[in-house]
């Protein structure tokens, strides 16, 4: 039972970053290649606030907001560059926060923090907050699609100059999206480090970026649905085939290779593609 609820804890975690990327990605056309830079903020917010006694609950929106806030940094650093220059800035951040850390003794250095507090849920209590906290953000997500926001993000991605001349304030709703995205993945950071009570600059470096990066095209840039079940699938994967732990990363790759070689829309395209031939047809006609 342990290892049930372990894995469905992990599950909801990994879910949760990948749908605050796939906000900003996914939703604004962002890229970002830094994105674990934000969970990092998250998770070490919380650790540290943990161990200086604060309640569970009460670490949680901290860490969204010191996470959310760096994003907002991040997103004003970025308002003038675009697509691979946009993924070269957001590249240094995650590299900046690792080389921060690491020269940090308060914050572990080198060595990590160790000893995190327990969050007094029990891993069945914990399993439960996780889960639930990742239903919210899905139907947060789906929410924010349906709006307003959303519809101009989806424009900010399709043809951002189009959006200026519409009289849009692209600026304002680039940081909107870069605020939720990564408060949202300071969340994920904070529920990552009360699941293991053990964090280190290493588990928010660049491959970590990458790797959620994957989840979200697997599943198909800007669908929370897909998202959500790549990010389940790929981050269980490990777990189901021990033998995929020590080649997770070359595992990820050919499956993403495979995908952008037949579906380049991720799962997403692909379901439609099995389960709604006709309209594959009419838009190719």
């Amino acid at each position: 039972m342990n290892y049930e609820i372990t894995l469905l804890t992990t599950m909801a975690i990994s879910v949760i970053f990948a749908l605050s990327l796939n906000l900003i990605t996914g939703f604004c056309g962002q890229i970002s290649l830094g994105h674990a830079a934000f969970q990092g903020v998250g998770a070490y917010a919380a650790a540290m606030l943990a161990k200086a006694g604060w309640p569970f609950f009460a670490t949680l929106p901290v860490a969204m907001l010191l996470a959310g806030a760096l994003g907002v940094v991040v997103g004003m650093a970025s308002l003038r560059v675009r697509e691979d220059f946009l993924a070269i800035t957001t590249m240094g951040v995650v590299f900046l926060f690792v080389g921060v850390v690491r020269q940090q003794d308060w914050l572990g250095g080198e060595l990590g923090l160790s000893a995190i507090p327990d969050h007094g849920l029990g891993k069945t209590g914990f399993m439960g907050v996780t889960l639930l906290a990742c239903v919210v953000v899905a139907l947060l997500s789906i929410h924010i699609r349906r709006t307003w926001m959303g519809r101009v993000f989806n424009g900010i991605a399709e043809d951002e100059d189009t959006m200026r001349v519409l009289g849009i304030d692209v600026p304002r709703y680039k940081l909107a999206a870069f605020a939720i995205g990564t408060a949202l993945a300071g969340l994920s950071g904070a529920f990552y480090a009360y699941h293991l009570q053990f964090i280190s600059a290493e588990n928010f470096g660049f491959i970590e970026s990458i790797t959620v990066l994957s989840m979200v095209v697997f599943g198909g840039i800007g669908s929370v649905a897909w998202v959500l079940i790549a990010a389940a699938l790929l981050s269980a994967l490990p777990a189901w085939f021990q033998v995929i732990g020590d080649y997770k990363l070359l595992v990820y790759g050919g499956l993403l290779f495979v995908m952008m070689r037949f579906s380049p829309g991720g799962m997403a395209a692909l379901a439609k593609r099995l389960f709604n031939p006709m309209a594959t047809r009419e838009g190719k006609s």
